[in-house]
């Protein structure tokens, strides 16, 4: 394996300089990814927010009689976009915010924005038009669909690796003392500096980065149908599952609302109850009930999936844990069934737990402060990174750190690599790609053997 060194003949993990190699070669693919990752995610964070200051032109408005009724607002919604089908209904947060409906075309899914009095339509907007959902699309693939999201996730894992052997590289073997190690010197020059910022920095914000990471995978489109088909072999797979896979279409006419739909294979059944009396209308039925639930919003209430099926209200708030579904009696509004957060597979319940911290939600400011400083971390040891590679290296070269003879792996060293390729698909495809492209084609070029470090290999 060119990349790591020379064989010899005793067995022994990776050496100092060939875990710097694996560091350096990591990161120039990652970097690009991980600015861009990390600045998208740090606005994610923010996505209540967001949302809250875009639609304050819509909330606490002037009502000086009483509301129309629900079904009333769905068919001013329908009207206002010709062809168009209920998908769910937002139930509002407060009496006086205009009422968001979600309706459905032959394209995409659209948010319609209905004043509760006068039945005016504010605003018209296609889901994922939305900033906050242009930005989720963006951290999860560059929004480029599903080949950018193979990539993303190409990345993602790879910067595993990334950190896993930054830690190594800073692992104290023979200094003494706490600086450059938890803390930066501040009188070794510039260049010392910039080596222990990258360094320290890299150990403050590395556990919080490897959660990120992994809590990140299930949306990927590779490793999350990975994972769905172990779950499949091991007995542990679900019906419905919280979370997306891979890019939306937006000809998918998906929201999170309607996640767990999407993943079993069913439609909704395109409902439109304008034909029915107001006061029969199932909406205006259990709208009490829901609202007696005090489920933590947004709250969606949303068509059968079938004709003769059942209404459903779910919370879809993004701390996961918190969140609630329903299912109503059309006739009577009672509730027939509820599907609480701890009533979920513990595989889905673990990762629940990890998608809302990796958003920021689980546990309130805290965990937002936490997510920004990991963001912000990552932003400093890419800065640092890159000022340091550029001071150092060659003209005309990439600047890997020099190759030096080394020894056979260790088994331990085998199985550790093992893991990640067992637990990484991508990047154990990668890797097999990147030998074989090393051997069979980098070998046989010179000129960019020598530019990528690799010359002593070359014709081998």
């Amino acid at each position: 394996m060119s990349l790591l060194g020379k064989e010899t003949t005793t067995l022994s993990w990776p050496d100092y300089r060939t875990v710097w190699r694996w560091h350096f070669y990591a990161g120039v693919f990652c970097v690009p990814f991980i600015v861009l990752l990390a600045a998208s995610g740090g606005i994610y964070l923010f996505t209540p927010q967001i949302n809250a200051w875009l639609d304050r032109p819509y909330d606490r408005l002037s009502l000086t009689g009483p509301h129309m009724t629900a079904q009333a607002q769905v068919d001013a919604a329908l009207h206002a976009v010709p062809g168009s089908t209920l998908s769910a209904y937002e139930l509002p947060r407060d009496q006086d915010d205009a009422t968001r409906i979600i309706v459905k075309n032959r394209r995409e899914r659209i948010r319609v924005y209905v004043h509760p009095e006068t039945l005016a339509i504010l605003k018209i907007i296609p889901e994922e038009d939305r900033f906050t959902r242009m930005v989720f699309h963006f951290h999860g693939e560059l929004l480029m669909g599903n080949t950018s999201s193979v990539f993303v996730e190409l990345a993602a894992s790879w910067a595993i690796v990334m950190v896993v052997t930054g830690l190594y590289l800073w692992w104290p073997h023979d200094k003494r003392g706490f600086g450059g190690i938890v803390y930066p010197r501040l009188t070794l020059g510039s260049r010392g500096f910039w080596r222990d910022l990258h360094a320290v920095t890299g150990f403050w914000i590395s556990l919080f980065v490897l959660f990120l990471l992994l809590t990140g995978l299930p949306w990927a489109k590779v490793w999350g149908e990975y994972f769905k088909e172990i779950r499949r072999l091991t007995g542990t797979a679900v019906v419905e599952q919280d979370w997306t896979v891979g890019a939306i279409s937006r000809n998918t006419n998906q929201d999170p609302s309607e996640e767990h739909l999407a993943h079993t294979g069913q439609t909704i059944f395109p409902a439109n109850t304008g034909d029915l009396p107001l006061d029969n209308s199932p909406l205006d039925i259990f709208l009490p009930s829901v609202r007696a639930l005090h489920l933590p919003p947004p709250v969606f209430i949303i068509p059968p999936s079938r004709p003769e099926g059942h209404w459903t209200a779910k919370s879809d708030t993004q701390n996961r844990p918190q969140r609630v579904k329903v299912m109503l009696d059309a006739t009577t509004g009672a509730i027939l069934k509820r599907e609480n957060f701890e009533d979920r597979h513990m595989l889905d319940r673990m990762i629940g737990f990890g998608v809302a911290a990796h958003e920021g939600q689980l546990f309130g400011w805290p965990n937002v402060v936490l997510g920004m400083f990991t963001a912000g971390g990552l932003l400093v040891v890419v800065t640092s990174g890159i000022l340091m590679w550029w001071r150092r290296r060659s003209s005309g070269l990439l600047g890997a750190p020099p190759r030096t003879q080394t020894q056979p792996f260790s088994f331990g060293f085998i199985v550790l690599l093992l893991f990640f390729c067992f637990y990484l698909p991508l990047f154990a495809a990668s890797l097999t790609s990147i030998l074989l492209i090393e051997k069979l084609f980098i070998r046989r070029v010179p000129p960019l053997a020598h530019w990528l470090g690799l010359e002593n290999q070359a014709g081998r």
